[in-house]
């Protein structure tokens, strides 16, 4: 078999971008979405793992119930619920774009993972920490603030970084509900080229590479916040 790489420097119907353009376009929505959708898992994720364990049984009804079922329905059936469903049910949500619905539909999925070991942090802690927390004058929710969480999010970064990396893998989905993001590219460029082993390979080494970057900057940030005298399993 002959390899031939000049394939990205082809204009797509003798029009432009290039492939290889298209290609960088396409892991630009790639990592927009990944990104985007990794900040709205972390804000909701926590929110659900801190209310998990609220004294408050309402409160921990609320998280558990978002937890199961956003982790319990599979990603690509949310995102279809996301750009098929919900629009009908509420019409003003037809003029968002798709791009915008895979990135709820992604962070809300990822949050209920982030739910978990934001709970599992907490619950890590002995407890005489929250009761310190209460019996020098703070309120519950800034023990939670200044006790509690901190101490929490440096348990909980080894899992998070997975987390992290796993966001960028499962961006790929949003091919279906037609993003032009690395796997829709490569689907796409495959057909029209019939090169399918150099775009795949070029579009896996992006990927790779994208996971490979988020894993060194958090493992960064875990050196750089590590409890000391606390040692994890992600180093």
């Amino acid at each position: 078999m002959t390899w031939d790489w000049q394939v990205f420097l082809q204009d797509p119907g003798g029009k432009d971008p290039t492939y290889w353009q298209w290609m960088l376009s396409a892991w630009g929505w790639t990592l927009s979405v990944a990104l985007l959708a990794l900040a709205i898992a972390l804000v909701v994720g926590s929110l659900m793992g801190i209310l998990r364990t609220a004294p408050n049984k309402w409160l921990m009804l609320l998280g558990n119930t978002w937890t199961e079922v956003f982790r319990n329905i599979p990603l690509l059936v949310q995102i279809i619920l996301w750009y098929h469903v919900i629009p009908g049910l509420f019409t003003s949500l037809q003029q968002v774009p798709s791009f915008l619905l895979v990135v709820v539909a992604l962070g809300f999925f990822t949050s209920a993972r982030v739910s978990e070991q934001v709970k599992a942090g907490i619950q890590s802690l002995p407890r005489g920490q929250r009761y310190a927390g209460l019996a020098v004058g703070f309120t519950l929710p800034q023990t939670y603030r200044y006790v509690l969480l901190p101490m929490a999010f440096r348990i909980v970064l080894p899992p998070l970084t997975s987390e992290s990396m796993n966001i960028v893998k499962n961006s790929s989905v949003a091919f279906a509900v037609s993003v032009t993001e690395l796997t829709m590219f490569a689907m796409q460029a495959q057909e029209e080229t019939s090169r399918g082993v150099e775009i795949y390979l070029a579009v896996t080494a992006l990927y790779f590479a994208s996971a490979f970057a988020i894993n060194r900057v958090m493992l960064f940030v875990e050196g750089q916040l590590q409890i000391p005298g606390h040692t994890t399993g992600g180093k």
